[in-house]
């Protein structure tokens, strides 16, 4: 799954939007509330370390059980916890990919979480880089 870094830097200032007090229930619908809970900064609420987190363009869903998709910007620190079971960023044989840190054997691996597909699982060298951990993810509907 190829990363493409974005080009145009992804502002982070300040775009504090209010919380409702009541959450939007993704089953049976529940009645809204116009209280607002508190506010909250959405880059802000992803990016854990700002001078350690940097922005990259998926390209592929071979982390499509894990909910990112093709097209997604995910948020990548490079101060996270590299943990088994954790997606991460990693530079092998030159090439990005984000897969999931996994270890078998005795031995580290990268992983797909993509039950619809085949992906292969890529083992990781002493060459090989995990460059950072997802942090979070950001996704724009199509309105048109």
């Amino acid at each position: 799954m190829p990363l493409h870094p974005i080009e145009a830097p992804i502002l982070a200032d300040k775009h504090i939007i209010g919380m409702p007090a009541m959450r939007a229930s993704a089953g049976f619908p529940s009645p809204a509330g116009d209280d607002l809970e508190d506010e909250i900064d959405p880059i802000a609420w992803v990016v854990r370390h700002p001078a350690s987190t940097f922005w990259w363009r998926v390209e592929g869903d071979c982390l499509w059980d894990v909910g990112i998709r093709d097209g997604d910007i995910i948020a990548v620190d490079r101060a996270g916890k590299r943990r088994l079971g954790r997606a991460v960023l990693a530079v092998v044989e030159g090439a990005v990919t984000a897969k999931i840190l996994r270890k078998r054997d005795g031995r580290y691996y990268l992983a797909p979480a993509n039950s619809r597909e085949s992906y292969p699982d890529i083992e990781l060298t002493e060459d090989s880089e995990i460059w950072g951990v997802i942090a979070g993810i950001v996704r724009r509907y199509d309105l048109e």
